[in-house]
């Protein structure tokens, strides 16, 4: 397993959640960590305080991951102030649970954009200083959504299965280069996202339970740390969907 000591990575949408579970957990193991967020200042700037008291550094930086332009500063402030990413978590993404009746061309729009154009955006971005280095980690967070449809919707099920096949590509493309790709796709986490979704059910899951984000958190230190596991996706789902 390599040492990610002192490796700089990028979480997007950590402000709260699995975002932020998975970057207080590569901090713990020795990453310095950029914390990205869209709107919650406070509790993103509490996320990076909280990776400062673990002795690595850390910021926070305010963009819409949709936005190129926007995607663009962001890499760039996180390059300038703690150095190259290494280690990239693609998190950021919404749900609109909707009866399908009521989706719109908007919404399916607006969840394309946030969740699978910014998955592609800001892995371009990154992606030329892990090439000049030859070692980088992608880390993409799917959903059960891709592989069974889910409780949201067909625009979130859509742009969850896109993020796939963005896997694939990138872990085909750049596997001799030192970089891997790797996709979580996980159902039914206790985060804000589902309690705030009536259809979200534990009776919906074998193991009767919600999981926990620091499950989730854990699988993305394993992947960030694994040089030969690429173009996967690892399913912590309780058992709702076996691969």
């Amino acid at each position: 397993m390599d040492d990610i000591t002192g490796k700089i990575a990028l979480v997007t949408g950590a402000s709260r959640g699995i975002g932020r579970a998975i970057a207080i957990a590569l901090a713990r193991e020795g990453a310095d960590v950029a914390i990205n967020y869209h709107s919650r200042e406070e509790e993103a700037n509490s996320v990076a305080l909280a990776i400062r008291e673990l002795g690595r550094r850390s910021i926070a930086v305010r963009a819409d991951v949709s936005d190129g332009r926007q995607v663009e500063r962001l890499v760039g402030t996180v390059e300038a102030e703690l150095g190259s990413i290494g280690i990239l978590v693609n998190n950021a993404g919404i749900a609109r649970p909707q009866p399908l009746q009521e989706i719109t061309e908007q919404d399916w729009d607006e969840l394309i954009a946030v969740n699978l154009t910014s998955c592609f955006l800001v892995t371009q971005a990154a992606l030329p200083a892990m090439r000049a280095r030859r070692w980088g980690r992608i880390i993409n967070l799917s959903s059960v959504a891709a592989q069974l449809g889910g409780v949201v919707g067909p625009h979130y099920a859509a742009s969850k299965a896109g993020m796939l096949g963005l896997t694939h590509s990138y872990a085909a493309l750049l596997a001799k280069e030192g970089i891997t790709a790797n996709a979580i796709a996980p159902a039914l986490i206790e985060t804000e996202m589902v309690s705030s979704n009536l259809r979200a059910r534990t009776d919906l899951i074998p193991v009767g339970r919600l999981g926990n984000v620091e499950e989730i958190a854990a699988i993305a230190v394993l992947l960030a740390k694994n040089g030969y596991l690429t173009g996967q996706t690892i399913s912590p789902n309780g058992g709702w969907y076996m691969t």
